[in-house]
């Protein structure tokens, strides 16, 4: 019985001591940890995915990965974590993983199903081109922006988010992150229209998808023909007046690239905003619930991939306002998200998850992807550290008229 007793019990030490050691430590330090922990779980992860494609999404009942095809919104986020790891490792393993990976994306440069196309392309290609400089990868991705942009509609200023569902021309607050595959484009070889499509998108979106008070809806469908509103509702949501966690993370990080690009002063504004909001709603670990209305809280799940997506996103941000005041409110806050993440509440080491983060929320009305480890949530956690740890990574302005 004592023999079994310490075999039960090792798990529990083994938590307990890794707690008392990154508490204690510097966020330089946990930093370090967090990304040594995801270079060993991504190259336990290609080990258990062999076919190069077979692409990790979430994280089954029993840690492993549910994996998907090349077709599915998350594709691009396995390759792209695999070259931010080939970067930060020096490991040429994980770039010829990489590599492998990307190919098996080369299809979706015309896939016109959805806009997630910026997703699947600018996150595996656009750093592969970024770390190789391989011109073939740069024509996948000049392609892809051209099939998304096939999804604009002038009379709406958007480009369509989904063709499922009953809505007419419905467009979802996600959509601003694809928007920088059409200002990359734009501006190295792709028609510059492009970058005025990404423009009037955001400009449309800011109008239609932020409230007053900084939250945001998550869905807007649209008249196909007129442009006007047809209705402002909620699909990942809790409801549809309330603000879904990571919703509001991705209008955070993207109205904060549109600024980057465009040094529109609007869309700096849009982004404090949502920034605000963001960061007057969390708890006290600073790791947002699903929903920020949602019914039952403290009782509710917590999406450890929004608050991924949003360090990254302040990081940014905090390069980009001009007081010296909100640069360290943003940093700061960016700071304490990424604290909680690489403690042991959030990252998965001492579990049997194969995911780097835990406690992720992907579909909560749709009972989907419940307290899961998410990939998207994983990748930008990574570029999160990354950008933490050198801040040249961060990307610099680059408004068309200084191109």
């Amino acid at each position: 019985m004592k023999r079994i007793a310490r075999v039960i019990l090792q798990p529990a030490i083994l938590a307990i001591t890794l707690s008392v050691v990154l508490s204690a430590a510097t966020l330089d330090e946990k930093a370090d940890h967090a990304l040594k922990f995801a270079a060993a779980q991504l190259k336990i992860s290609v080990s258990q995915i062999a076919d190069p494609e077979q692409l990790a999404r979430t994280t089954k009942p029993d840690g492993s990965w549910k994996t998907v095809k090349a077709d599915d919104w998350t594709s691009g986020f396995f390759p792209g974590l695999l070259w931010y790891a080939s970067e930060f490792t020096g490991d040429q393993e994980f770039r010829k993983w990489a590599e492998s990976r990307t190919a098996s994306l080369e299809g979706q440069k015309n896939n016109a199903n959805d806009h997630d196309i910026g997703f699947r392309i600018f996150c595996s290609y656009g750093n592969g081109y970024r770390i190789t400089g391989d011109t073939v990868y740069k024509s996948v991705i000049l392609t892809a922006a051209k099939t998304l942009a096939s999804r604009y509609n002038p009379a709406v200023g958007c480009i369509r988010s989904w063709n499922h569902g009953s809505w007419m021309f419905p467009v979802i607050i996600d959509n601003m992150m694809n928007l920088e595959l059409l200002f990359w484009a734009s501006k190295n070889g792709g028609d510059p229209s492009l970058y005025d499509i990404a423009v009037k998108h955001a400009l449309t979106t800011m109008q239609n998808h932020v409230r007053p008070d900084g939250g945001s809806f998550h869905v807007v469908d649209y008249d196909k023909s007129t442009g006007a509103v047809l209705k402002r509702q909620t699909h990942q949501g809790f409801k549809d007046d309330s603000t879904w966690a990571r919703g509001q993370a991705w209008g955070i990080y993207g109205f904060t690239m549109v600024y980057r690009e465009t040094g529109e002063r609007s869309f700096l504004h849009t982004a404090r905003k949502m920034a605000d909001y963001f960061i007057g709603h969390l708890p006290e670990d600073h790791v947002p619930y699903w929903d920020f209305s949602a019914a039952s809280m403290p009782n509710e799940p917590r999406d450890s991939s929004a608050a991924a997506i949003a360090s990254s996103g302040l990081l940014e941000l905090s390069t980009l306002v001009p007081d010296e005041a909100s640069k360290q409110k943003y940093r700061k806050a960016a700071l304490a998200l990424l604290e909680s993440l690489c403690s042991p509440a959030y990252l998965s080491e001492g579990t049997r998850m194969r995911s780097i983060l835990q406690h992720a929320t992907g579909h909560k009305p749709g009972n989907s992807e419940i307290d899961v480890g998410i990939i998207y949530g994983d990748y930008y956690f990574v570029e999160a550290l990354l950008r933490y740890k050198d801040p040249n990574r961060i990307p610099k302005p680059t408004p068309r008229a200084a191109a």
